[in-house]
């Protein structure tokens, strides 16, 4: 689907949007998607302790913003107004592999609840890039610190 380098935000974002509704996705299939997803987190053992401490008794409210999240990402509706870095950054229990983990859980999910087999590559390839920006966020580059080491030994 090609646009105009002119076409206005609310036409790019209405392209957006249909392109993602022509795939099945939708506000109730975002929402389907944050419920099965945070299930799925909140009854792994690794980083279920970490999210359930996070959000106490806020988990409604976390899934509301998640679903504003995920639709701004998946069709550009500008719902969601969050900060994610500082979010995450306040709970020190957050490790590198903690991302993986998520990561893969959301891929299981995105297979067992897409509509059509184009959502899968469309939100986990957003998902990887968030996993990874957040990931740099929070940690750093350390494989690009050895690698800047060893060519520095020359």
């Amino acid at each position: 689907m090609s646009q105009s380098p002119f076409a206005s935000s609310a036409d790019r974002r209405a392209a957006i949007r249909a392109n993602a509704e022509s795939m099945g996705i939708t506000d109730e299939y975002i929402s389907l998607l944050v419920d099965r997803f945070y299930e799925r987190i909140r009854n792994e053992p690794e980083i279920g302790p970490i999210f359930d401490a996070a959000m106490g008794d806020s988990w409604d409210s976390h899934l509301a913003t998640m679903k504003d999240f995920w639709a701004s990402v998946a069709f550009n509706a500008g719902r969601y107004r969050g900060r994610p870095v500082p979010a995450h950054a306040k709970h020190k229990t957050i490790r590198p592999h903690h991302f993986d983990i998520w990561l893969g859980l959301f891929k299981q999910t995105l297979e067992e609840t897409a509509p059509t087999p184009a959502v899968v590559p469309y939100f986990y390839e957003r998902a990887v890039r968030i996993g990874q920006s957040l990931k740099l966020a929070l940690f750093g580059a350390p494989e690009l610190k050895g690698a800047l080491r060893a060519d520095n030994d020359d």
